[in-house]
């Protein structure tokens, strides 16, 4: 899986979503290409560069688990296209 994070920045944390709860959402991408093409659509919208990092699957949902932090598990055959000035970094 992949996450996104802010390029230079990559320990500060993760690309995350506010949801109309308001409530943060880890996106976790099972594939390389749509967390590139997401970034890039971040970045085309102004946000800063943006890095894609590999990471474990189950350690990171363990991890969410544990914390409660929520996510989301972005398939090849889901579309996701960035709200407006409702991302952060958790």
């Amino acid at each position: 899986m992949y996450i996104l994070t802010i390029y230079g920045k990559e320990t500060d944390g993760a690309y995350s979503v506010t949801d109309e709860d308001g409530d943060q959402i880890l996106y976790l991408f099972k594939g390389e290409d749509d967390a590139m093409r997401y970034a890039m659509m971040l970045e085309d919208g102004g946000s800063p560069e943006m890095h894609v990092i590999e990471i474990e699957d189950d350690i990171m949902i363990k991890t969410c688990e544990m914390h409660d932090y929520k996510y989301a598990i972005i398939t090849e055959n889901d579309l996701v296209i960035p709200p407006e000035a409702t991302h952060d970094f958790i």
